[in-house]
């Protein structure tokens, strides 16, 4: 193996954490923000790019920070080392918000996993986290992730964050799921991934889910989440003072639809 072989273990049920155990000369790299508790032992090193070690001199250094930046992320990475000569040591990393860790283990997945830009969490150091485009026009423009998501690529185990609950499905091949384009996790490299329009008068100007929706079609394994990020702030800002109870949702209407609302005072 390229990447080194870690051992962890996953606690908690709503605010997962993944606590990640360290042979000697063993690291592990991390999104800059996701770093909870190590043990005494272990170097903390910032990492200029991706950290994948994929990459040789200052262009290629350059080229993997550019990567990042094209996805959003921090132009720089965290590495974590367990520097003793003898014993395990263990760090840990917290998942941003509720929901669940997902283990993804590259070697069954044939060296390479694709995710969105802000799933990532942690990996083994030899894990390339890089980016992965869209060649679809549909899906740059009215996919949720845009043209650019990340891939996580090669023979080591990564941890992505899925928000809210996780859903596992094998697709078979020909088959085909429907997604809101917010609730994709990740997906394995053989998933055909395109976008599609909601269609009907009624379900685009009135309906609230948006325009479009994602398909997935099999052979392969997807994971969805049950609440995105982006879904669970909006709800945060519409409670916020000042805002009222929203109940435009992503409708046409948006404010009017609220002042029909019975529960709104003026």
């Amino acid at each position: 193996m390229t990447a080194h072989e870690i051992d962890y273990h996953i606690y908690g049920e709503e605010m997962q954490y993944v606590e990640i155990e360290l042979d000697p000369d063993e690291a592990v790299i991390a999104e800059a923000g996701s770093f909870m508790m190590m043990d005494e032992g272990i170097k903390m090193n910032t990492i200029f790019g991706d950290g994948g070690n994929q990459e040789k001199g200052i262009l290629g250094k350059l080229f993997s920070a550019g990567k990042r930046i094209l996805t959003g992320e921090s132009l720089f990475m965290t590495s974590f080392l367990n520097e003793k000569a003898f014993g395990k040591r263990k760090v840990s990393f917290a998942s941003p918000y509720p929901g669940k860790i997902i283990p993804i283990d590259l070697t069954e997945y044939r060296g390479k996993f694709i995710c969105q830009k802000d799933a990532f969490l942690c990996a083994a150091k030899g894990v390339t986290v890089g980016i992965e485009f869209s060649k679809k026009l549909g899906r740059g423009f009215f996919g949720g992730e845009g043209f650019i998501m990340q891939k996580l690529e090669g023979d080591g185990m990564a941890f992505v964050h899925a928000g809210g609950t996780m859903a596992q499905r094998q697709l078979a091949p020909g088959e085909t799921l429907r997604v809101d384009t917010g609730c994709i996790v990740g997906f394995t490299q053989e998933v055909d991934y395109d976008i599609e329009f909601v269609g009907g008068i009624k379900n685009t100007l009135f309906g609230g889910e948006g325009m479009f929706f994602a398909t997935l079609t099999g052979p392969g394994i997807v994971y969805i989440q049950s609440l995105p990020f982006s879904r669970l702030a909006g709800r945060v800002i519409s409670a916020l003072p000042n805002r009222g109870n929203s109940k435009g949702e992503g409708s046409i209407l948006g404010s009017i639809g609220d002042l029909l609302d019975g529960d709104n005072r003026f």
